[in-house]
């Protein structure tokens, strides 16, 4: 998992300067180390709201990048890769608390949840003369989305009951009349702010105290939830009133910096990827393999090689390389028939990377895996230098956390499009939108050659062709290369690829888990094991099955069809 509180900005210490303490297990109930509500800054409770919520962006959009093979997934059986503690860190941060520590400075404290730190915001701006109407507001559009999110990964959350200390073992309410609850909590924050209160002293990770912008980003909210729901009248409501993220200014996402110590505010894949003893992360064979066969101008930018081979595949001079038992495994092994047509083990031109489900122990490749390049890690540009990685280079960790970006929304209306000829012109648009922006990062990278990537004519040309190629195609062929095309605009920020997956099935080409029965795809998560322990009234799931209430496909393991 990764762990925001590990690598945020400064500004996040602030939070836990009033909260200092030990572990403590919690479900629901409010902390008892929080302070009370008379003696609590609200810039800091604001702050503490944050730290949550990005944490927990962290965590989400790691789970659907690994889900649909964005991001390389490590379990051969998908029951046993999703155990119930997969999700305790997100709901104990929306809800009451969870722990961690802060970069190195060995400080451990509670990092208090979303709901009890808005709880206390709404009681003191009751009952003092402060106006904390921008403070609330914000915590409320965070809490929506939080719930919105939960629905989606878990099936149901708790909400009618949370954080009342009547129910001190609160019941669960079923995803669809949370998705009404969370759109209300919308609506109460948007009324907030449109009377644009002042941010005051409190310190804004996303927006720098502007009102608009958060309204912007509430109906942004509202409309992939309404993709979901299926609800287009809504959708093109707020689409005609045009108050929603369109552009990159518009962007929600969350900015990293470059200290390495006290606190580590770099992106987290950079911290793991630019070590002194070589990279961590191991990147989807899937998604190297499907842009290197497009020529996709976002790859130089995505992922940095080491190498200018990969064991077992064709180098960038042309050449073939031998197997390598020793640093890849899988090289010397014939693929099994239900990967037929599918990259195995090896990617082309020394994208090194692991394919879905492969479990095989840890190398000494820490110089040859493919790393995370500089968007949106902020690492090195891959300008065929094939260096290795290391501390400080490339754009040192100064990268982002997509949380939703403009090019992410062209994609949602052409989901939610009528017709071809409209769904074609937000590919485009989407792609244009994601490229521009993917290119922008370069300059993180001083040393790089950025000639070496894909200059105007050559984005236009891959555009042009992709969209050529997708409305000359139709059917399944045509609904997979809109779903490519999305997933590769997700990548970093790939929540909601896990939710279209579930959606519509698609893209069906994406490979298949490396054991060929690894049980049903996960339909929805276990509850979280913390709040099932702590919680009386609730009893685990035995599997992985249940939809949520928008998942109206037959059930597992007939859907999703490619697995």
């Amino acid at each position: 998992m990764k762990n925001i509180i590990k690598h945020i900005l400064p500004a996040i210490l602030l939070c836990f300067i009033v909260s200092s303490c030990d572990q403590t297990d919690l479900d629901l109930t409010v902390s008892p180390n929080d302070l009370a509500a008379d003696a609590s800054d609200p810039n800091l409770l604001l702050n503490s709201i944050q730290i949550a919520y990005s944490a927990n962006q962290l965590t989400l959009n790691g789970i659907g990048g690994r889900m649909t093979r964005i991001e390389y997934f490590s379990g051969r059986d998908y029951f046993n890769a999703l155990p119930g503690s997969t999700m305790d860190f997100v709901w104990r941060r929306t809800y009451s608390s969870a722990t961690a520590g802060i970069g190195d400075s060995g400080v451990n404290g509670v990092e208090v949840g979303i709901q009890t730190n808005l709880q206390t915001l709404e009681q003191i701006n009751a009952d003092t003369d402060l106006d904390l109407g921008f403070h609330v507001g914000v915590g409320k559009t965070l809490y929506a989305h939080s719930l919105f999110q939960l629905v989606d990964y878990v099936g149901e959350a708790a909400f009618s009951q949370a954080g009342n200390p009547d129910f001190p073992a609160p019941l669960l309410d079923g995803g669809s009349s949370v998705y009404d609850a969370a759109f209300t909590l919308l609506d109460e924050a948007e009324a907030l702010l449109a009377a644009n209160p002042p941010a005051g002293n409190a310190t804004d990770f996303f927006y720098g105290g502007n009102s608009a912008q958060w309204i912007k980003l509430i109906n942004t909210i509202r409309l992939r939830s309404y993709v979901l729901t299926g609800d287009s009248a809504a959708f093109n409501a707020i689409i005609s009133g045009g108050n929603y993220i369109t552009s990159a200014a518009d962007d929600f996402q969350l900015q990293f910096g470059t200290s390495e110590l006290q606190p580590d505010n770099r992106h987290p894949d950079y911290a793991n990827d630019y070590k002194s003893d070589g990279a961590d992360i191991y990147q989807s064979n899937w998604l190297m393999n499907l842009m290197l066969g497009t020529d996709d101008p976002r790859r130089r930018y995505y992922f940095y090689r080491q190498q200018d081979c990969t064991p077992g595949a064709t180098c960038v001079d042309g050449t073939e390389a031998d197997p390598n038992e020793e640093q890849l495994a899988c090289s010397l092994v014939v693929p099994p028939p239900h990967y037929d047509g599918f990259v195995f083990c090896s990617v082309d031109d020394g994208y090194w990377g692991r394919s879905h489900g492969n479990d095989e122990g840890t190398p000494p490749d820490g110089f040859q895996r493919t790393a995370s390049g500089v968007y949106p890690a902020a690492g090195r540009f891959d300008d065929d230098s094939f260096g290795v990685v290391g501390l400080g280079v490339g754009g040192g960790g100064a990268g982002i956390e997509p949380i939703i970006l403009s090019s992410y929304v062209d994609f949602w209306q052409g989901i939610m499009a009528g017709s071809g000829g409209d769904r074609s012109g937000f590919l485009r648009s989407g792609l244009e939108k994601s490229i521009s922006k993917v290119q922008s990062f370069g300059a993180l990278d001083g040393g790089a050659d950025l000639s070496v990537g894909a200059d105007a004519a050559a984005v236009t040309a891959f555009i042009d062709g992709i969209v050529a190629a997708y409305d000359a195609a139709s059917g399944d062929a045509q609904e997979n290369l809109f779903a490519e095309q999305y997933f590769v605009t997700l990548y970093g920020g790939c929540s909601e690829a896990y939710n279209y997956y579930r959606l519509t099935g698609y893209p069906t080409t994406v490979a298949p888990n490396w054991e060929p029965d690894p049980g049903p795809f996960p339909r929805t998560l276990l509850i979280p094991q913390t709040e099932v322990i702590n919680n009386p009234n609730l009893t685990q799931r035995s599997d992985l099955t249940t939809q949520v209430f928008w998942d109206t496909n037959p059930p597992s393991p007939a859907f999703p069809p490619a697995n």
